[in-house]
């Protein structure tokens, strides 16, 4: 139990403050929705409860993979995140049919005028504000953990240049909380037009569109959390790897190098060629100074290299451009 604590401690912070406020939301919409019979409301009941589990699940599986790697399972824990993020995408998968259901039932059967506007917008004012907020700080931890800088009022359009490089959970966090800010503004703008015009299909119709941006989060999240419960390559940085070893002098060669996305962190396989006249103490010396080098890029948490002798040929291919100076 003292061992869990402490990996929760380590969870990620935007995925618990974001379950936090959307079970918040995800209530006192219900409660609007009961009062005020509104379909829109409905939908984004279901979309602040879909969330909110979510979220609580990413937070939970982030902490998890940060347990250190055991002797049965050596390769450590960093996949589970994908593996949680997989599951949870299947509740928001289950209440973004749930909407869309309802939202069309509403608009072939519209169930006539909604009461209770103030209250609904009152409701979805409070989460325009909240949702933006969590939306907010999702934005600066993406530039953050992509070693940015956030850019006041442009953080969060600066942020999608870097979505790629955040960590699963943040990302998750950034697309699922965009997704819901926006569905509140669509939300109140149905309201309002349903109330001014009389036309009461928009809200079926809003819910429908709500319920689709919550699929394409899940079609997403899904696609890159799978690749990551396979083991996908990060591209980026093992270019960057690359120039780094091919730096060291005493390394003629890469024979092979793998850097495999596990859960937030990287791990590193490389072997080297190098000329077969060195010692093995002073080979032993370039690995610790390489594996030193290599652990203190951004996000690696584990290296393995080992050595071969120069064939005098040339293997590697991907090196063809300079490395940035911070990754």
């Amino acid at each position: 139990m003292a061992e869990l604590l402490k990996l929760l401690k380590d969870g990620n912070k935007p995925s618990l403050l974001a379950a936090c406020v959307n079970t918040f939301l995800g209530i006192i919409k219900g409660v609007a929705f009961f009062l005020t019979g509104n379909v829109a409301m409905f939908a984004e009941m279901m979309h602040s409860l879909g969330d909110a589990a979510n979220q609580l699940f990413v937070y939970i599986g982030s902490a998890l993979s940060k347990k250190a790697p055991t002797k049965q399972f050596p390769g450590g824990f960093g996949r589970i995140v994908n593996l949680v993020c997989l599951f949870a995408v299947i509740i928001v998968a289950i209440l973004s049919y749930e909407t869309i259901k309802e939202g069309w039932h509403h608009f072939i059967h519209p169930t006539g005028e909604s009461s209770g506007i103030l209250i609904a917008l009152g409701v979805l004012f409070i989460g325009i504000v909240l949702e933006g907020t969590v939306l907010a700080k999702a934005a600066a931890e993406v530039l953050h953990e992509a070693g940015q800088e956030k850019a006041g009022l442009s953080t969060i359009p600066k942020a999608f240049s870097y979505l790629n490089r955040a960590k699963p959970a943040t990302k998750l966090v950034f697309m699922e909380d965009l997704v819901a800010t926006s569905g509140n503004f669509l939300a109140f703008a149905a309201i309002l037009i349903a109330y001014f015009t009389g036309w009461g299909r928009i809200e079926g119709l809003v819910s429908m569109i709500i319920g689709a941006m919550m699929f394409y989060v899940v079609g997403k999240v899904f696609l890159d959390n799978a690749r990551g419960v396979i083991g996908e390559t990060d591209e980026e940085m093992l270019n960057h790897i690359a120039h780094i070893v091919m730096d060291d002098p005493n390394i003629k060669d890469i024979f092979r190098l793998e850097v495999i996305k596990e859960g937030e962190f990287l791990h590193v396989e490389l072997v080297a060629e190098a000329d077969p006249h060195l010692s093995l103490a002073f080979l032993d010396d370039v690995r610790d100074h390489l594996t030193e080098v290599i652990l203190s890029q951004k996000g690696v948490s584990k290296v393995a290299i080992l050595f071969d002798e120069d064939d005098g040929k040339t293997n590697w291919v991907h090196v063809n451009e300079k490395p940035k100076d911070t990754i």
